[in-house]
């Protein structure tokens, strides 16, 4: 890991108002390559992910919320009050971005919309993540991850129409609209060193879901067809005798010649009902059941060894503690210690000025007093908002506040 002083947003602010997941992926991206965050918490509560796994050992800083928020501080202010506020405009004036995602028009009403903090700083970036965007129609309704993947074909898209409807079983709306708002900022970053000027940038869950299946949306709307790449007649995946196995039949002349050849079955290229793209996808079912037979017979790492001689694309299915440990995940380093345990790192790499850690995750206000205090407020002040509450934290330090979220 390199030094801070080369990380790229080295002297990058960011005022972190975020939750949950979409908010909090995106702000901590930003951490991990130099900016300094600062998380705006609720006194006595904070981040809902601080709360999301009852009766976790670590309470407020269970592995969730450490997941999502290494290398931020915490200022735990009240909102509410005049003096909190104050204390927001304060940072706002010396920071570069604030970034939220509540429902529209939340952060307008707490004081901190485009508006009113570019009139505080205007090299200022105000970049926001919603449910679904700013368009009127579901501007009531909260957004959360499978409600974008329900509404935006996610769920309804399975690679046999005789499964079940499921919820898919990772956050992929919001992990997409967390790296899409992140890079919104680079881009907003990058033009305000040309224009000198801060600008409003927003996300969506409900957009990012959409734009994950540009492919399947351009066939269907300028040739009224299906795409399907999971529902193709040579990709599935198959059972074996201690496991299973993936096989993607494509970019070759003939795959299922190919398979057929290594895994030693007749030829089903050469049957009428498999003999083109179109048989084989009207014939899905009796050809894979076809290969699933033999595949039975044969353990995981024969059958890999036999389709990778045959150049056919092919994995085998692992769980995610099989993932974790697998050499490539070791070789990549992409598991990283840090002062919160271990963690899944940056996913990309830079040849200089990359990803580092330089803290774990933040207790509730941990930071609070300093934060104040580098932002000119005197000693007799911090401790006067502490003993008020309209901040929370240690007194006058950086020492842990075990407050639980």
């Amino acid at each position: 890991m390199h030094s801070t002083l080369t990380q790229p947003l080295a002297g990058v602010t960011v005022i972190d108002f975020t939750q949950v997941m979409m908010g909090p992926c995106c702000t901590q991206i930003l951490a991990d390559h130099g900016a300094r965050v600062i998380k705006i918490e609720r006194p006595r509560h904070g981040d809902l992910s601080r709360g999301s796994r009852p009766n976790d050992p670590e309470g407020a800083n269970n592995p969730v919320f450490k997941s999502l928020n290494r290398n931020k501080l915490s200022l735990a202010v009240d909102l509410r009050s005049e003096s909190g506020r104050k204390i927001i405009d304060d940072l706002v004036r010396q920071a570069d971005v604030v970034v939220s995602n509540f429902r529209p028009g939340v952060i307008e009403r707490l004081g901190y919309g485009f508006e009113r903090i570019s009139s505080l700083n205007p090299r200022i970036i105000s970049a926001e993540g919603s449910g679904f965007g700013p368009g009127k129609t579901l501007s009531h309704k909260g957004g959360q991850d499978v409600l974008a993947q329900a509404m935006t074909g996610g769920i309804a898209r399975r690679s046999d129409d005789n499964h079940p409807l499921t919820v898919y079983p990772l956050a992929i709306a919001d992990y997409s609209a967390g790296m899409h708002l992140v890079q919104a900022i680079l881009m907003a970053l990058l033009q305000r060193a040309q224009t000198g000027r801060g600008q409003s940038v927003s996300v969506s869950l409900f957009e990012s879901m959409l734009n994950l299946q540009m492919q399947e949306a351009a066939v269907l709307l300028q040739r009224g067809e299906d795409l399907n790449w999971a529902a193709y007649p040579l990709t599935g995946v198959f059972p074996t005798l201690d496991g299973a196995v993936v096989i993607v039949g494509a970019f070759k002349a003939n795959p299922l010649q190919d398979i057929c050849q290594a895994l030693e079955i007749r030829d089903l290229s050469q049957l009428r009902e498999y003999s083109d793209f179109h048989a084989m996808k009207m014939n899905r079912s009796a050809l894979q059941d076809e290969i699933r037979r033999r595949l039975q017979e044969l353990p995981t790492e024969e059958a890999i060894g036999r389709l990778e001689g045959q150049d056919i694309l092919c994995a085998p299915v692992l769980n995610l503690a099989q993932a974790l440990q697998h050499p490539q995940t070791v070789e990549n380093s992409t598991v990283v210690e840090t002062p919160s345990g271990k963690l899944i790192g940056a996913p990309f790499r830079m040849e200089e000025g990359s990803f580092a850690i330089s803290r774990g995750a933040p207790y509730l206000g941990e930071h609070s007093a300093s934060i104040l205090a580098a932002i000119g407020y005197s000693d007799d002040e911090i401790r006067q908002l502490l003993d008020d509450g309209i901040v929370e934290g240690s007194q006058l330090g950086d020492q842990p506040s075990r407050v639980a979220g």
